[in-house]
């Protein structure tokens, strides 16, 4: 089945050309049959895949899904609405800051798949930074694999300025070591939005993550 048709980027691209409130109450219909309905489906079936994987993943799409309306507060750009829609399907859903799931954005611009540990707490950090010292091989094993590499490309993340002592040793040889973030992307055709493998894509990435995947998060169930 697919989930959306062209109307969903139409919206999208309409509003990157008048991102105001005025326009978005009149074309608030639109955005409720052509954007925000489908995007709910799509998302419900996402995590009838995820339970699939992962039976603790007991959330609806109400759970999972952002709101479209910006944050303004803290931001230069005060366009109101993101041209975009985006969720977690994980068993926090939305609230799951350490990324275990599965981040996506669906725009007309791009369609990303997002992985890793994106918002950990000090003792998470402490705790990856840990694991990456003490397997410090295998780490840079997995992280370098080639399925990996070719998907994802790269760990990624903000860096702290000053690590604890136990960890500045390594820095030189492994610079990842004083990320506060460690995530990585991939990006699909935008033409796959309106496909009936989009859903298949999303999992297929999914697994070409497992490794790093569980490496990053198995210090953070201990």
């Amino acid at each position: 089945m697919t989930w959306f048709t062209s109307a969903y980027n139409d919206f999208f691209k309409d509003l990157a050309k008048h991102n105001d409130r005025e326009w978005f109450a009149v074309n608030k219909k639109r955005y409720e049959n052509d954007v925000k309905k489908p995007f709910e489906g799509f998302i419900t079936d996402m995590i009838l895949r995820m339970q699939a994987i992962d039976p603790n993943c007991k959330i609806e799409a109400k759970d999972a899904i952002f709101r479209i309306y910006r944050d303004t507060r803290f931001s230069k750009d005060k366009t109101p609405y993101k041209t975009q829609m985006s969720a977690v399907v994980s068993q926090g859903g939305r609230k799951d800051t350490t990324l275990e799931g599965i981040y996506l954005e669906l725009g007309f611009e791009h369609i990303r798949m997002y992985g890793g540990v994106y918002q950990p707490n000090k003792d998470q950090l402490y705790s990856i930074r840990q694991e990456i010292l003490y397997n410090l091989t295998d780490f840079e094993k997995l992280i370098n694999e080639q399925k990996f590499k070719a998907r994802f490309g790269e760990i990624r993340g903000e860096k702290n300025k000053r690590l604890p002592p136990e960890f500045v040793e390594i820095q030189d040889k492994q610079p990842l070591i004083a990320n506060k973030q460690f995530y990585y992307f991939t990006e699909f055709d935008p033409k796959l939005l309106t496909s009936d493998g989009l859903i298949d894509a999303f999992f297929e990435a999914y697994g070409e993550s497992r490794d790093v995947r569980n490496f990053l998060h198995a210090p953070l169930s201990d």
